[in-house]
């Protein structure tokens, strides 16, 4: 049966898994941002964290409880990390719009300060501009 120190063992790497993948996650956004700084600190306490977790599942093999709370504990942060990472909306994200006004809203759109490409098109319906806008992921509601 699970004693209180077997749960509580249980817990701690759970809640360490959960630390270190979502570390892990913002880690990888730091390396694709070309961070190195921010990327070397997240990966020291990203290994920390789970040199702490793994060492723990290894002195406890023989209780399965431990390798269940490793194994939801990486599922649970993967999840956590995405989510959060959400949240911040780090970097730049390109909008696709396709309009019959496309010349009067490139203007617009430029005079708000968004950086703007336009292209001619072909649609179902006749001659359209496809506009590629560069933005902020936390301004895309803005070009909207």
């Amino acid at each position: 049966m699970f004693t209180q120190e077997h749960i509580l063992t249980a817990l701690l790497i759970f809640i360490a898994r959960i630390a270190d993948v979502s570390l892990g996650t913002f880690r990888h956004v730091m390396i694709i941002k070309r961070k190195r700084c921010y990327a070397f600190f997240i990966a020291f306490f990203e290994s920390l964290i789970w040199v702490y977790a793994v060492s723990r599942v290894v002195t406890a093999l023989t209780d399965p409880i431990t390798s269940v709370a490793f194994a939801l504990g990486f599922a649970s942060g993967t999840f956590i990390g995405i989510t959060i990472e959400g949240f911040f909306k780090i970097g730049d994200q390109a909008v696709r719009i396709f309009s019959f006004k496309g010349d009067v809203l490139s203007c617009f759109l430029r005079e708000q300060g968004f950086r703007v490409t336009v292209f001619d098109g072909q649609g179902r319906d006749g001659v359209v501009k496809m506009l590629f806008v560069q933005v902020k992921r936390r301004q895309v509601k803005k070009v909207f």
